[in-house]
């Protein structure tokens, strides 16, 4: 049986909103509710359509009257934030933890829900110098997450399993999204990238892996239509190195010695430019790459836009021009090419 009534978290927000648009357009779908905070800017309610917005605070067993009044049967929880607000950390941390432990107690309180589908992240993996080469859904980190919404993540995958087990009849579907990227998304790389001079840590050139905000949306979309369960990766297909990207965006690379980054990421984060926290950090230095092959074969979904695909569209979506022209670049290392053979 396909969903009935459908609630949407963090509809004010790019996934949560457009994921539920995509649901109120299908017909099959009696109902759609979005709940968040705060109410969804003009353009993006009327994008809706259908949605009936609930203005309610997940963190409030009151969500348990509404999934009940409601009749709700399929919950999406896309409401997982990744940038430290205004409200600092411990608002962060309370938004995505609690939240996810209310909406959970009212989702196991509820004989009607029939289906969870959860919005996590493939930063629960971490980053390390000690991590495989590629991340399969069943491989333990060599170093958990310590910090930030990295840390919120592994909690939330805690609390997701433990209902999983107390409510063994709820089919549940948890989604490790690879960092997001696009031209119509605010996400943390796509803020970095923007930057004209990109600092990076000297001596280090991660490796890493994108997905396009249509494919997360689609992915979503696919999963809470469908009868697929279980723990999937979700990145598109290829690596990127981060001096590769930087180029691509026409940035300028500022490499930093490490005992330096921590005062210059301080700047950006009091500037709100970019949220350096310390798990993203550690990600720039390492990097993540993950195994897609249950996406694809289980799952039965296959992104649409490689990795590559997917910074070049963020790229020409957002109009970047290069800081420096590429041919600029190339006269530079050309010539310091030639510099380096004579001093041989």
């Amino acid at each position: 049986m396909g969903p009935n009534v459908v609630l949407v978290t963090g509809v004010s927000r790019f996934l949560g909103g457009h994921l539920a648009a995509r649901l109120a357009a299908d017909p099959s779908i009696e109902r759609v509710l979005g709940v968040d905070t705060v109410q969804p800017g003009r353009d993006l309610l009327r994008r809706m359509g259908r949605t009936e917005f609930v203005r309610a605070d997940i963190r409030n067993p009151l969500i348990s009257k509404v999934i009940n009044n409601a009749g709700v049967d399929t919950v999406v929880h896309a409401a997982i934030n990744t940038h430290t607000g205004p409200g600092g950390r411990a608002t962060l941390k309370d938004m995505n933890v609690i939240g996810t432990m209310q909406l959970l107690a009212a989702c196991q309180q509820s004989p009607r829900v029939r289906k969870v589908v959860v919005r996590s992240t493939c930063a629960v993996y971490g980053s390390s110098s000690r991590d495989p080469a590629v991340f399969t859904e069943d491989v333990e980190p060599k170093d958990l997450p310590s910090s930030g919404y990295a840390k919120d993540a592994v909690e939330i995958e805690g609390y997701v399993r433990g209902f999983g087990r107390r409510r063994p009849d709820v089919d549940i579907t948890t989604l490790r999204f690879s960092n997001l990227i696009g031209p119509r998304i605010d996400a943390m790389l796509a803020r970095y990238f923007m930057l004209p001079v990109v600092p990076t840590v000297l001596g280090f050139d991660a490796r890493f892996q994108l997905l396009h905000s249509e494919d997360a949306l689609a992915v979503l979309e696919r999963a809470t239509l469908g009868d697929k369960t279980g723990v999937y990766n979700v990145a598109g297909d290829g690596v990127l190195m981060l001096s590769q990207a930087i180029r691509r965006a026409g940035r300028v690379a500022l490499p930093l010695p490490s005992p330096t980054v921590p005062a210059v990421t301080q700047l950006f984060r009091s500037a709100r430019l970019v949220d350096f926290s310390p798990e993203q950090l550690r990600f720039l230095n390492f990097g993540r790459v993950l195994d897609t092959t249950r996406l694809r074969e289980t799952f039965g979904f296959t992104p649409r836009w490689t990795t590559q695909q997917a910074f070049d569209d963020f790229v020409r979506g957002r109009g970047l021009r290069p800081v420096v022209e590429p041919e600029t670049i190339t006269a530079l290392e050309r010539r310091a090419g030639e510099l380096l053979t004579r001093l041989r």
